[in-house]
């Protein structure tokens, strides 16, 4: 890993950190801070050496082995050995919608998923390029990055739930004076918009610097911008069960949104990504 993702992923992991400290004093003032800063040292340690593994759980993916799947595995041996890259272990989602995401720690320990879907939508230049657009995230090392921010956005989802119900039933902390309601409900508030704006910070860039790179690793762009074109516009016809939490992590935003929406998008828009990837 390069010395500016080592900076970017323990920047993810301090932040991490902050924010379960943070519902710690507002649960439970100085004693919660204690118990919250031992907490976050697991989330730091799980989110690190196992974010793939809890992204690829809370999907339901399922590894396929060249038996099962040998058109997927045909495309990805041809890519990997184009890419000089060792090969991802392989799964696939249970769904149909048709999207994919790369995860892993680094390229020795990387993953790509596709939905069962994708395998059924895509013609195989498409799918091809698809393939090599994750691949180029494993290529540019964003999975762990990216991994990180989707165990992040989730843990801070479920914090900001559990402050809700306590500001709704009025607790704020026994040793705290600070823990009012008011207090719990902001933060309640004010973390899932840090953990947005954690993934806009990160994703909106590397999608294009993933499409660039996978467009050479496939030889030619024209089967990733057939597939864009396709996944934009079943993306709104069949809907893909995820969360918000690893919404970034998909070639195509699964959650898409319309108007102001699409301005809080993790992704950038696919006409755009078209229009860079053809030269227009």
């Amino acid at each position: 890993m390069s010395t500016k993702n080592y900076f970017r992923t323990g920047i993810l992991l301090a932040l991490l950190t902050g924010l379960i400290v943070a519902f710690g004093n507002l649960f439970g003032g100085q004693g919660g801070m204690v118990f919250a800063l031992g907490l976050a040292a697991l989330m730091n340690f799980g989110a690190y050496w196992f974010s793939d593994k809890i992204v690829l759980a809370m999907h339901r993916a399922q590894p396929v082995s060249p038996a099962q799947a040998p058109r997927l595995h045909g495309i990805v041996d041809g890519l990997v050995a184009r890419a000089g890259l060792p090969k991802p272990r392989l799964y696939v989602l249970p769904q149909a919608a048709p999207n994919a995401f790369a995860t892993g720690r680094n390229p020795r320990h990387a993953a790509v998923a596709v939905t069962a879907g994708l395998l059924e939508t895509m013609d195989d230049e498409e799918l091809e390029g698809v393939i090599a657009h994750e691949l180029a995230h494993i290529k540019n090392r964003d999975i762990l990055i990216s991994s990180i921010a989707a165990t992040i956005a989730g843990a801070v989802t479920m914090l900001a739930s559990m402050a809700r119900w306590a500001a709704i039933f009025g607790y704020g902390g026994r040793d705290n004076r600070n823990g009012s309601p008011l207090a719990v409900l902001a933060m309640a508030i004010v973390a899932p918009i840090a953990a947005l704006v954690i993934q806009l910070a990160i994703s909106r860039s590397r999608e294009y610097a993933a499409d660039a790179t996978g467009a050479r690793i496939a030889g030619n762009p024209y089967g990733l911008a057939r597939a864009l074109e396709k996944l934009g516009k079943l993306a709104k016809r069949i809907p893909l069960d995820t969360s918000p939490a690893t919404s970034h992590m998909f070639i195509v935003a699964p959650l898409a949104g319309s108007g102001l929406g699409a301005l809080f998008s993790t992704h950038p828009p696919i006409e755009e990504r078209i229009r860079r990837l053809l030269g227009r």
